[in-house]
């Protein structure tokens, strides 16, 4: 018996007869429906007083017959054959309309969504006889020039209609083939610059009294920061302020629609939110697209798999990656729905889903074991370090402010410095001399960043513990970004988590050069106790040098350091393999408290090699004069 799809209940025996006849209905390739399969719609839609559908395949088949509400038409589920790129559903779609209405945004969001090959609606006078009919189908997203006079926004569809029934002149087989031969063309020569494909950004947010629109917008500059990072190119972004957040959607149904057709228009792959998605939201909006659907933390757990380098950070990224995932699990599809047998077949045993689950939580415990192991060497090597009496001077600081650069300016490393976000994962150390011996080991750290997941804030919170034992903390600010004082909020309250914020610290504002004198004076104002420099100018390092060495002068006077330096071994600096570098050679301490030559003329400062120790001096942080004396 043919099976009727929809709202098929309360149907009277004789409206069933005449849906279920339709299946006996052959379409030739050549048209979009025959007179007899638009009669037998309009017939049966009239008979019900409900919108009835046909799904038609290519060969001629009627694969589905669906019965809607007097509204609209709710489709079955089709699978995904033939949805590749480049290629339609080849399922055309012929439905009526009851109250004479063109094609509404569900059949368009259908189209679209469904990558059907045409969707056509059936007007019917008030008798029931079919007068018009209404058609559509889906067009490549139209790339415009910056001078095109075009308009901005193309459809991904073109509507046709409305048409008198006895008048529609369509070969259907040969536009298909000519839309599928220009969607191929078009993919292949559409341009991508991101290496992950493209992404429409959706910001869903609350209204709030104040600031909520700006807010707003400066999360979403974030987030395209975020997706440029970790290689996805930002076609477009969404931004829709709500009363509420939709329990279900995040942003509502007729919005979703919406932005699944900007996302059909732009030639998308990948929907990524502003947000965290719950597991309910995230499967909700899945099953309305075939397009993948991501959110922030995701975004952020990509960054940091791509960037982990050392065993710690890797170890971190899977544990947060396997804790994200965790209860993302108990949303079971038919792939995980098997039973496998028990021992002897004595019970059903585990389903997939209860196997996948208990795997990914051993494997939680072994990575927290091992972590936790890790965690207890790094606190050996801070003791041994202790001893030597080294001061520790953390660098801490909201992501892309620059820390990073700065370590290679005052201690001439070469640790990856980028204009990207999370370019360090794995702290760094570095030693950095003054005169009379004074030496303090500098750490870089991991950047922080605002709604920082709490799977990956707890997973990296080792990493922290350097900073914890630090002697001081250099709070780097990038001076050029309009949201400064929400990034200092941000990891002063990180800080005041991680039980930090009572360390000494050194407000330092990066980027000075990208921004005008009269705002440099601002801010220099508003934080008398701030340093302002540019990472990548060593000139405008010396300030900072003398504060920090008038911060630690206490602390080398009780450590009473002798004149002789003994080199630590490797592994006391840093972790994995990333060490600082050390002194070579005995310096007799100086009366007078200034950085001074060592024979010619120029003060030795440590600079971090592969080989091991070179020295670069004072001058080279400014214009390399034949000497330099800095008074402290």
């Amino acid at each position: 018996m043919p099976t009727l799809y929809g709202n098929t209940t309360g149907l009277s025996p004789n409206a069933t007869k005449l849906l279920e006849r339709i299946y006996r209905r052959k379409v030739p390739l050549h048209v979009i429906a025959t007179p007899e399969l638009i009669r037998a719609l309009a017939e049966a839609s009239h008979e019900t007083g409900r919108q009835v559908g046909a799904l038609v395949h290519r060969s001629g088949e009627i694969d589905y017959v669906i019965v809607g509400d007097a509204t609209r038409l709710m489709l079955p589920d089709i699978g995904r054959l033939r949805a590749a790129q480049g290629r339609f559903r080849a399922l055309r779609l012929v439905h009526t309309h009851l109250w004479n209405e063109p094609l509404t945004r569900d059949d368009f969001v259908d189209l679209v969504r469904l990558r059907l090959d045409l969707v056509a609606a059936i007007q019917l006078n008030p008798g029931g006889e079919p007068r018009t009919l209404h058609y559509a189908y889906n067009t490549p997203a139209r790339e415009t020039a910056p001078d095109d006079d075009a308009p901005a926004e193309h459809l991904p569809y073109t509507a046709v209609g409305p048409v008198l029934i006895g008048r529609v002149d369509v070969d259907f087989g040969g536009l298909m083939q000519a839309l599928e031969d220009e969607f191929n063309k078009h993919s292949r020569t559409r341009s991508v610059t991101g290496k992950d494909g493209r992404a429409l950004l959706v910001h869903v947010s609350e209204k709030t009294k104040h600031g909520a629109l700006a807010r707003a917008e400066e999360s979403l500059r974030e987030l395209a920061e975020l997706a440029a990072t970790a290689g996805v190119e930002v076609a477009d972004n969404v931004l829709q302020l709500r009363e509420r957040i939709d329990a279900r959607h995040v942003m509502g149904k007729g919005k979703l629609d919406e932005v699944l057709l900007r996302a059909a228009e732009l030639d998308v792959e990948t929907l990524v939110f502003d947000r965290n998605l719950t597991p309910s939201q995230a499967s909700a909006i899945a099953k309305h697209t075939d397009l993948k659907v991501i959110d922030r933390t995701q975004l952020i757990l990509d960054i940091f798999a791509q960037r982990a380098e050392s065993r710690d950070g890797k170890l971190q990224v899977e544990l947060a990656q396997l804790k994200y995932a965790l209860p993302r699990l108990a949303q079971k599809d038919d792939s995980l729905s098997r039973l496998t047998g028990g021992i002897g077949g004595r019970g059903p045993g585990e389903t997939k889903l209860e196997i996948g689950r208990r795997r990914a939580k051993e494997r939680v415990s072994f990575l927290e074991d091992q972590l936790k192991r890790l965690s207890r060497q790094r606190e050996q090597r801070r003791r041994r370090r202790t001893r030597q009496r080294v001061p520790v001077v953390s660098i801490v600081g909201y992501t892309n402010a620059g820390k990073s650069t700065l370590l290679n300016t005052l201690t001439g490393a070469e640790v990856l410095a980028e204009d990207k976000l999370f370019a360090t994962l794995d702290p760094r150390s570095r030693r950095l001399r003054f005169p009379e011996e004074r030496e303090v080991v500098l750490t870089d750290t991991v950047g922080f960043i605002r709604e920082l997941p709490p799977d990956l804030f707890a997973a990296f919170r080792a990493t922290f513990e350097e900073a914890a034992d630090a002697d001081l903390l250099l709070h780097v600010v990038d001076a050029s970004d309009p949201a400064r004082d929400q990034h200092i909020e941000t990891t002063e309250a990180l800080l005041t988590e991680l039980d930090l914020i009572k360390l000494p610290r050194i407000l330092v504002f990066n980027k000075v050069d990208r921004v005008d004198r009269e705002e440099a004076r601002w801010l220099q104002q508003g934080s008398p106790g701030a340093v302002l420099l540019s990472a990548t100018q060593r000139e405008t390092a010396h300030p900072l040098l003398l504060r920090i060495a008038e911060h630690l002068k206490s602390r080398w006077e009780e450590a009473a350091l002798v004149p002789t330096y003994v080199a630590a071994a490797d592994d006391e600096l840093a972790d994995d393999g990333d060490h600082g570098a050390s002194g070579d050679g005995d310096q007799a301490p100086h009366e007078d408290p200034v950085l001074h030559g060592d024979g010619d003329g120029d003060a030795p400062w440590s600079e971090a090699t592969e080989e091991g120790t070179s020295l670069t001096t004072l001058a080279e942080l400014g214009a390399r004069p034949r000497r330099t004396v800095l008074r402290i």
